[in-house]
């Protein structure tokens, strides 16, 4: 049963980890002044609202791994729900898109993240991974595979906790290299950033259209059963 969750769960939980936005910014404020602090406060409030969201929904869709529940048909109608919702906002990504010579407005959360409070920090990791839309969607739709799966007590802990882990890597990873790579690493998660802002609208609008479809087929899947 671990292995079917965990095999459920991948799609979204790779989805989850590749967003732009929040790798921009653990490395923008990894390199400020109170990097190492900041970063691994950022690190925990990620982690904590993704393990919450998780949790949250594992306890709501107790029941769906019963093909014939309520709860399943309610996880079901939901991941249709999440799956178009989410190719509608990848298409809204790409028609609001920056035109050739058009500069990018970067979100406001990202203003003065060099120099942000430890508790912005945390507060911060855990509203981008646990109160934003797009990772609420995938991590319900993860949890309630995982439920689906018939993972249940020490099973169903390992998956959200493996879930979350997965999630948390491109994060998790940043934070590691910062602490032990120095100016070299520096160098290379400057470059990441870079990246992720100059095509940060084409991978959200993939990961939102690919993901939203995924969601999609399996609510409607569910559905037919």
């Amino acid at each position: 049963m671990l292995i079917q969750a965990v095999g459920a769960m991948l799609p979204a939980a790779l989805a989850v980890a590749l967003s732009p936005f929040p790798l921009i910014g653990i490395v923008l404020i990894l390199s400020g002044a109170r990097g190492r602090r900041n970063g691994l406060l950022f690190a925990v409030g990620w982690i904590t609202g993704l393990t919450v969201t998780a949790t949250l929904v594992a306890v709501l869709f107790g029941g769906a791994d019963d093909p014939e529940s309520t709860s399943s048909a309610i996880a079901d109608w939901g991941r249709v729900l999440a799956g178009g919702a989410l190719i509608v906002l990848g298409v809204r990504k790409w028609w609001q898109r920056p035109r050739a010579g058009e500069q990018a407005e970067p979100p406001r959360w990202m203003a003065s993240l060099d120099d942000a409070t430890a508790g912005r920090a945390l507060l911060l990791g855990a509203l981008l991974s646990g109160a934003n839309p797009k990772n609420l969607v995938l991590t319900a739709s993860a949890t309630a595979s995982i439920v689906e799966a018939g993972a249940h007590d020490v099973g169903l802990a390992v998956a959200v906790a493996v879930f979350v882990l997965i999630a948390s890597c491109t994060v998790l990873g940043a934070v590691g290299m910062h602490l032990a790579g120095g100016q070299r690493a520096a160098t290379f998660l400057d470059g990441v950033r870079q990246f992720m802002v100059t095509n940060s609208t084409v991978i959200t609008v993939l990961v939102l259209l690919l993901l939203g479809a995924s969601v999609l087929g399996d609510g409607l899947s569910g559905l037919g059963r």
